[in-house]
Formats: C-alpha cells, sequence, structure tokens
C-alpha cells in the first residue's frame, strides 16, 4: 500500500523521472518524511522490530551479543587512539593515508602552499573544503581487488578508499575540477560536466595492469553532479560552484549555529537527482531508499553515502565559523565495514546457512533488512561503547565512534577471519551505494 497516496512513487527510470524537482523542497511535500535521519532511524526500528519478534523469513536478532561487540569495538578504539581524542568518521582521514601507521596532512600542505591559511582565509577555505569532498565522496565505490595508486607524498601503493581518497584529492588540487583558469582550488560545474573516461582513468593511474572498477560510472556520476549543481542555483549559485553551498547554509544558520539533520536534508534533495535508477516520488528522488514490508508504507530510507558526506562536511563547516549541533541525530552508516561487524558478530543471523554462498543485490529484502538492522545495532554497540570508555553522548558522538570505532572494528574483525579482509558475503553493487 502507497504511505502517500497524494503523490506520485515510480522508479527513478520512468519518463518523468526528476521532472518538477524542486529545492529546497516545499514545506508539505510527501518526500520529506523519507528525507531525514529521523526517518532512517524511525523506518529501520520497525524492520528491527519485525526481526526481533521472530516474524522474518530472512534474520533472526541477537542483541545478547551487543556487549561483545562493544568490547572488540572499545579495544580498536583504545588502539589506535589510546588518548580517546578521535577525529569524525569522514573522508578526511582517507586524504590522511601514508604508509603503515603514518598520516600525511595534505590538507594543511594544500592551503600552506595556496597561502589560505590564515583566519581571514577561513570562508573560502570552508568552500574549497567543499569542492574537495563532495566528488571525492562520489568516486568513493568499491576500486576492485587489484588497483593501487601510487602516492606521490608518502611514496606509497595505496588501495582502497585511501588509494581512492588520495587519488581524489591530487586530481582537486591539480585543478581537474575547475573551470577558472588559474584558480584550481575550486570544483565548477561547467569542468564537471565534462568530465570523461580518460580524465578519471589517467588520475587514478588506469592501466591494464592497474584496472579500476566502474570506470565508466565514476566518470558519469561527475557529469550528472556537474548537471544537478547547475540546475540548482538556489544551493550551488550562479555559475555554479560546490563550495557555494557553505554560504547557503550560513545563511540557514542562527547565531552561526546550524543543525546537522538540516545539513543532510539540504543534500538529499539538492544531490537526489544525481543518483541513477532510483525511486522519485512526487518528482523528488528518494535515493538510498528501499522497499521492505516490514516497514511503514512499506519502504526504508536508508541514506549512507549522504550520511557520509554530510560526517565528512563537518570539518569545513567547523573550519568555515559554523558550529554544527546535533550530530547524533545523524545515524550509522549500513555498509559493509559496519554491517560486517555486526554479521561477524552474529548479531543478526541469516535463517538460510547458504546466504554467504552467494552475491546478493543492494535492493533485495535480505540487504535491506541487513542494513536496517545494522543502522539499530550501532546505536545500542555506541551506547554500550560509551559506558565502557567512560564518555558521554555529547562528548563521544556517533561520528566518533564509527571512526574509532565500528568501521575500524569491521575491517579488522574481517581480516582476521577472511585472507584479504573481504566483507562475510558479496553485494552485486552499482558503486552508489557501498
Amino acid at each position: 500500500m502507497n504511505a502517500f497516496p497524494e503523490g506520485d512513487l515510480a522508479g527513478a527510470g520512468g519518463a518523468d523521472a526528476g521532472s518538477g524537482w524542486l529545492c529546497p523542497l516545499p514545506e508539505g511535500h510527501p518526500a520529506a518524511a523519507l528525507l531525514s535521519a529521523r526517518a532512517v532511524r524511525k523506518h529501520c526500528a520497525e524492520v528491527t522490530r519485525f526481526v526481533a519478534s521472530g516474524e522474518s523469513a530472512l534474520f533472526s536478532w541477537h542483541p545478547e551479543r551487543v556487549p561483545e561487540i562493544a568490547d572488540y569495538v572499545s579495544a580498536t578504539i583504545r588502539r589506535r587512539y589510546p588518548d580517546l581524542v578521535v577525529p569524525y568518521h569522514s573522508r578526511w582521514r582517507h586524504f590522511e593515508a601514508g604508509g603503515p601507521g603514518e598520516t600525511v596532512d595534505r590538507w594543511r600542505m594544500l592551503c600552506e602552499r595556496a597561502g589560505l591559511n590564515g583566519p581571514e582565509q577561513r570562508e573560502e577555505r570552508a568552500r574549497i573544503g567543499i569542492d574537495l569532498v563532495i566528488p571525492s565522496v562520489l568516486l568513493d565505490a568499491g576500486a576492485g581487488p587489484d588497483w593501487r595508486y601510487r602516492d606521490s607524498a608518502s611514496d606509497q601503493m595505496l588501495s582502497r578508499s585511501e588509494g581512492l581518497g588520495v587519488a581524489s584529492f591530487d586530481l582537486f588540487a591539480r585543478g581537474g575540477f575547475s573551470a577558472a583558469l588559474g584558480d584550481p582550488l575550486r570544483a565548477d560545474a561547467e569542468r564537471l560536466m565534462r568530465i570523461d573516461v580518460s580524465s578519471i582513468a589517467s588520475a587514478f593511474q588506469v592501466a591494464q595492469h592497474n584496472p579500476l572498477v566502474g570506470l565508466d560510472g565514476r566518470a558519469g556520476l561527475l557529469r550528472r553532479l556537474g548537471e544537478v549543481a547547475q540546475a540548482t542555483p538556489a544551493v550551488f549559485g550562479a555559475p555554479a560552484r560546490l563550495g557555494n553551498l557553505f554560504d547557503y547554509l550560513r545563511a540557514h544558520a542562527s547565531d552561526g549555529r546550524i543543525e546537522a539533520g538540516f545539513v543532510l536534508r539540504t543534500l538529499l534533495v539538492a544531490l537526489g537527482p544525481v543518483w541513477p535508477g532510483r525511486m522519485v516520488l512526487d518528482g523528488v528522488p528518494l535515493g538510498d531508499c528501499w522497499r521492505h514490508a516490514a516497514a511503514a508504507g512499506g519502504l526504508v530510507p536508508l541514506h549512507k553515502l549522504t550520511q557520509w558526506l554530510t560526517y565528512s562536511m563537518l570539518e569545513p563547516l567547523e573550519d568555515g565559523g559554523l558550529t554544527v549541533t546535533g550530530l547524533d541525530a545523524l545515524t550509522g552508516l549500513p555498509e559493509y565495514r559496519n554491517g560486517g561487524l555486526l554479521y561477524d558478530f552474529a548479531l543478526m543471523v541469516p535463517r538460510d546457512p547458504g546466504f554467504a554462498g552467494h552475491a546478493h543485490t543492494v535492493g533485495e529484502p535480505a540487504i535491506v533488512e541487513w542494513r536496517a538492522l545494522t543502522v539499530s545495532g550501532l546505536d545500542l554497540v555506541a551506547q554500550s561503547v560509551r559506558d565502557a570508555l567512560g564518555l558521554s553522548a555529547e562528548a563521544f558522538p556517533l561520528a566518533r565512534v564509527l571512526e574509532g570505532g565500528t568501521w575500524a572494528a569491521g575491517r579488522r574483525i574481517a581480516a582476521q577471519r577472511r585472507p584479504g579482509g573481504p566483507p562475510p558475503f558479496s553485494m552485486i553493487s552499482d558503486g552508489t551505494v557501498f
């Protein structure tokens, strides 16, 4: 049954997909009920209650496993951050990748070279940070097992998210997203719309012996990003530049304070049309939102990538003078490291003993259910971790629990249980979710 009878819920591939799309979202629009972190938590809780009651044919739920998971996560945090000073979980950590146990402060060095380290440049520095991080997050789909990036700053071969992060940082620093001659540190819609496969292949050192999964899709996503920014002057200005989002958010701040939920909602609406092949409600794309019968209206919003982008916006926004409040309104990220951790520790157990033996699609009910359970499970683990560390939610928000944290613990347990550290089961994805 359609929970929004006044709306038109359809696949994004339809003839009218995206037509009538408005940003900012008009008050009372039916899509608003699904485009928030509150909606993610609410609908995931509905699925979790369904599984916990024993009604699911796909998974069983074992909250008694939470203390053991929290102990493992707490130990991981203490190993990585003995002083418990943990940064936010964000793309910025990948920009710092170096050799084993080392970090490289590429952002500081870039700002120094550009003469942008002074307090009088803080607002432009924030715009540049946003210019950098939005395309970089969109480029962070799985790289595949064989791809590597040689980083000149650390003289290391980097792979996975770290390699993709540093490669996109270097591309940005060289002016790869700029349409302004002599002003490389910006991301302009005009340039993004002209990104081609050869540009990405060259920047990411792709060769026959160094293949990168989804090359065409990455270039297409950046072009679509440019088109959407160009069509959204209310948020990205005219001519459109991604960094102008800072000015939009600053204009909506109150006494220099802005809620994380507002940042997320802005990104969900403004960037919603970037994602291909998704559901649309009354002309508004719903993004990372999937069908599950146990949720109200049969839909479960998850918004993993956009929430991660929101987490990744915290540092440039704060550097620009804004205080981002209500961080724990955001949810944990339902992806293969966090979700793999909870799966490996049997918080959720598949009823099919052969579940891990074959690949799954992103939209199938089992994966939607596993991701919804991950969101609920991360909230339980986060509170138990704080109790173990003797820290409050205010001192140690979810953004730090994830970084310290569940994401690192998911990678750690995967490496202990499976050669090479892959997820506990495989997923077929177009790169816009995981």
